[in-house]
């Protein structure tokens, strides 16, 4: 691998308009990817999973290079219907569209950071891996007091040009005081076993509120990393939910730093895993400051030979009294090959708080099962209408009813 990473990474030297001094911090950390590899199930944070060996097993020798002067045509099926939406669009990892036609364009600024700021965190080689082989660094400002008037959906999407490729992008987001945004990540692709490693930063200003929908529903043989990293200050609000379906494998990371007094974050997934899927979330919600919130519910149903897993921890500094945390995962296995692993943590140096976590997992309710058949239910039937209503209760959390609805259309979920 290092030969060739090594022959990637100069090509994308060549190709990038950056400075000498960013080379010089991205060779840095090309050598501490190097050095360390993909994550491993030596690392307590990779123990459940290991994509080292997903990768070997399902692509076998990666490509660094993608190659971003190559135009790449939008198919304009990959839109959602009868939903108004802004619009950016990834293929193969580039951005080949922006559209913000329903909003106030002076309200927004997007740039194209070529001076990156790089994401440092010395235990993920992800994120090295990330920081060396993004070429662009996109970064989107809502402005002080201006509110999306649409959501924006950011489409993922690879296509038949890209085959065993690292794919490594970044987009920065900056919430000004009393600003708002409603932000979807739409996976779309099915193709050609890649690996995506997505990064986000967030910045969210005073009184400014994140809602992020990431759904990965359209079965695909790709494997997806994404680290979200989210910076909170005074009486903000960030919501984040995860549908994790689609995917060989994929895991997602969301650091939640709550540094400002009455800020709070929401966590709120679903896993809905069919035969041999592997997927991973895990959460870091650390309270900085007193009067923090935080609400995490995970639910999971696993079909034959598909792993889950969810890491998620709660840290509550000494100075954050008045701290409110919770945390709480529940999965329906429904074949004795299925698997759930937890792992909540509470790390506590505050004596005025109220948190607490839990996790459970079994099989569906036989009894119920039963019940319903006695009122006409097929043994099918009775079990996606239990399945439905275990699932509901995540999805009832969203707090946007327009992107609830769009989100509960997609999965069939009823009322």
């Amino acid at each position: 691998m290092t030969e060739q990473i090594q022959i990637d990474f100069d090509k994308i030297i060549k190709s990038a308009d950056i400075s000498d001094k960013d080379i010089e911090a991205k060779k840095k950390y090309l050598k501490k990817f190097i050095e360390k590899g993909f994550p491993n199930r030596k690392q307590e944070n990779w123990k459940f999973i290991d994509i080292n060996q997903i990768i070997k097993k399902n692509i076998g020798d990666l490509s660094f290079f993608n190659d971003y002067s190559l135009p790449n045509k939008i198919d304009p099926s990959i839109f959602v219907d009868g939903f108004e939406h802004n619009k950016i669009v990834f293929i193969n990892g580039i951005i080949e569209k922006i559209d913000f036609n329903y909003e106030d364009k002076n309200k927004i600024k997007i740039s194209n950071e070529i001076e990156k700021k790089f994401l440092f965190d010395s235990e993920n080689s992800l994120i090295d891996l990330n920081n060396a082989f993004t070429n662009k660094t996109f970064k989107v400002l809502i402005k002080e007091n201006y509110s999306l008037k649409k959501p924006l959906i950011i489409y993922h999407t690879i296509n038949e040009k890209i085959k065993s490729k690292s794919i490594n992008l970044r987009l920065d987001f900056e919430l000004e005081q009393n600003s708002s945004l409603r932000l979807i990540d739409f996976f779309a692709d099915n193709v050609n076993k890649n690996f995506i490693n997505i990064l986000y930063n967030f910045n969210l200003k005073k009184d400014s509120i994140l809602k992020n929908y990431k759904i990965d529903k359209f079965k695909n043989d790709n494997l997806k990393y994404s680290f979200n990293n989210i910076e909170q200050e005074t009486n903000s609000v960030s919501e984040t939910f995860i549908l994790s379906a689609g995917s060989n494998y994929f895991k997602n990371e969301v650091n939640c730093n709550l540094k400002g007094k009455y800020s709070s974050a929401f966590v709120n997934s679903i896993f809905s895993l069919q035969e041999n899927q592997q997927h991973e979330i895990r959460t870091t919600v650390n309270h900085l400051a007193e009067n923090t919130k935080s609400y995490q519910l995970i639910k999971s149903v696993l079909g034959k030979l598909s792993k889950a897993a969810y890491q998620g921890k709660i840290f509550v500094n000494s100075k954050a009294q008045k701290t409110d945390g919770y945390q709480l995962s529940k999965a329906i296995l429904l074949d004795e090959t299925s698997e759930f692993n937890a792992k909540p943590e509470l790390e506590i140096y505050a004596d005025d708080v109220k948190c607490s976590h839990g996790s459970a997992s079994g099989s569906l309710n036989e009894n119920s099962i039963f019940y319903l058949m006695s009122r006409g239910l097929n043994y099918q039937q009775s079990k996606e209408l239990l399945i439905n209503g275990f699932l509901l209760d995540v999805v009832e959390k969203i707090t946007d009813s327009e992107v609830k609805n769009l989100i509960k259309n997609m999965i069939g979920l009823k009322e």
